[in-house]
């Protein structure tokens, strides 16, 4: 993480391992990590001490996953954390779950490494910094980006939602980078 600022995450699991496995690789990135063993613990810990994102496991003992999540999000101080799900199960019930609840980030244990979770990690950081503004497909040069792109409408090839162009401010100097997005199934041309 090339700045001098120090992340702040919050990891959320009963796995003893899990937990203990996160936290050192996040530490070892530069983060500043919090842990708790379940969705209580989780709550309180994110109302006191604001962290700049969460990492939630679904299964635990007295408060789940999902419903730490709707209590973050009941929260005017805390409702606009990012938040991503790691799952050992990776079950489709809990991944439409995740979506209702507006979680796009539901990470299967196993399917990726340490890194590519950090590097999610970060980039969910980074996107809470972004602009997600809709665009008049017919209007100026839209056409003929379309055209360039293949796609006539801007509807995502991938689940057919309507796509929309996200705005990122660059982390070093002035300036914009901007990407088309499906917000539905995160597809970006």
């Amino acid at each position: 993480m090339g700045n001098s600022t120090k992340h702040k995450i919050l990891i959320v699991d009963d796995s003893d391992d899990i937990r203990e496995t996160y936290v050192q690789i996040f530490k070892q990135r530069g983060f500043e990590v919090i842990a708790a063993k379940d969705g209580i613990e989780g709550v309180d810990l994110a109302t006191k001490l604001m962290p700049d994102v969460i990492l939630t496991g679904i299964v635990m003992p007295r408060m789940d996953g999902f419903k730490l999540i709707s209590t973050l999000r009941d929260n005017v101080d805390t409702s606009s954390i990012p938040i991503a799900i790691i799952s050992h199960l990776g079950r489709e019930e809990d991944r439409r779950k995740a979506k209702e609840a507006g979680i796009e980030n539901f990470i299967v244990q196993g399917t990726m490494t340490p890194i590519e979770v950090i590097e999610k990690i970060e980039n969910l950081i980074h996107s809470n910094n972004s602009y997600k503004l809709s665009f008049d497909p017919y209007a100026w040069d839209a056409p003929r980006l379309a055209e360039k792109l293949g796609s006539k409408n801007f509807n995502c090839p991938n689940c057919g939602g309507k796509m929309v162009l996200e705005v990122i401010p660059k982390k070093e100097g002035k300036g914009l980078d901007a990407t088309l997005k499906c917000p539905k199934c995160d597809y970006s041309f």
